[in-house]
């Protein structure tokens, strides 16, 4: 596995003090990977991740997964199913990996497991080519 470097201001897997710090990896295999920890600064139900954090952390890792594949995307669509609450301060696996790819249309898929290999929530993303949106190589390793 190849660590990817970090990208700035990310809420997911930026450098700012309100990131999560959350460090992607690209197996052989294409996938991206990552260890993910959601704190108190993600809680939505009392004890429990936010939903929009799980999201944010599905689209992150897909969005990674589709620019490793060498597409500069932007997300067009991310549809999320929550399959079971995620106590906070629990370390989740998170892996990601490009599906079809139709015009400049990426399609993406994501899963948030427990460490038993048990799914906490998949996701499908859509991503558009748009090169315009980006002045910069985003999600390059660290070798790179």
């Amino acid at each position: 596995m190849r660590r990817l470097a970090e990208h700035g201001p990310c809420p997911v897997c930026g450098s700012s003090p309100a990131s999560m710090g959350v460090v992607f990896y690209e197996r052989d295999d294409g996938a991206v990977v990552a260890q993910v920890t959601f704190r108190e600064a993600q809680q939505g139900p009392p004890g429990h991740a936010h939903g929009g954090m799980i999201a944010a952390v599905l689209d992150e890792a897909m969005g990674a997964a589709v620019w490793r594949a060498g597409h500069r995307a932007a997300a067009l669509r991310v549809e999320v199913d929550y399959l079971r609450p995620i106590p906070l301060n629990h370390t989740m696996h998170v892996e990601a990996r490009v599906g079809d790819v139709t015009g400049r249309a990426v399609r993406a898929l994501a899963r948030l497991s427990f460490s038993d290999g048990t799914a906490a929530a998949t996701a499908y993303g859509i991503f558009v080519e748009a090169p315009h949106l980006f002045d910069t190589l985003y999600y390059r390793r660290e070798d790179e």
